[in-house]
């Protein structure tokens, strides 16, 4: 059975556990592999605890997906748009589905469904009528799964950019923002 719950300060490894490997399966072959070998799970982790994802006070909430046993294997973080997605200059107007990861071997199985009907609800608990969630061009899966969500692009492009080692500029991976409702 499936639980969604949110997130607290002891679960942030296996938050970072489920992003890190998020990315490199659903990446793989759109981000340059040297990016996706060299991520790190306890340096994840200890970003998330930094910044204080848990905290009941911070303006965006995670809720975990925990399967039979307690296990996450799943997470989605949302709350006020990040104008150019920065987390510093929050636009109140709109909602923002700013993470959903799922564990591959849950890819397929309403992980994500959930996940994403949940943060739906807490948007719209917020107030929010609409919301929005960015994606990677070259992300074919992510983009079917918002269409099938009921997710359109508006028409914004950003260019995400991914830092390279040894001095070299950064890679710029292109991505689309989807926008639904959440009145409907």
């Amino acid at each position: 059975m499936l639980t969604i719950r949110p997130e607290e300060p002891d679960d942030a490894e296996a938050v970072a556990q489920v992003h890190v490997h998020g990315w490199q399966t659903g990446y793989a072959g759109i981000m340059p592999d040297e990016v996706l070998r060299r991520l790190n799970v306890a340096a994840w982790a200890q970003r998330r605890r930094d910044i204080g994802t848990a905290d009941p006070e911070h303006p965006f909430t995670t809720l975990l997906a925990e399967a039979d046993g307690g296990r996450i294997i799943g997470f989605t973080s949302f709350g006020p748009y990040r104008v150019d997605q920065d987390r510093a200059d929050l636009d109140p107007t709109w909602g923002e589905v700013l993470a959903l990861f799922v564990e591959p071997a849950h890819w397929g199985d309403g992980t994500a469904r959930a996940l994403l009907a949940a943060a739906r609800d807490g948007l719209a608990a917020r107030g929010w009528t609409a919301y929005r969630m960015w994606v990677l061009a070259e992300n074919s899966r992510a983009r079917r799964f918002c269409a099938r969500a009921g997710l359109s692009p508006d028409g914004e492009r950003s260019t995400y950019p991914v830092p390279l080692s040894g001095g070299r500029p950064p890679v710029g991976l292109v991505e689309l923002r989807y926008a639904g409702r959440l009145d409907g």
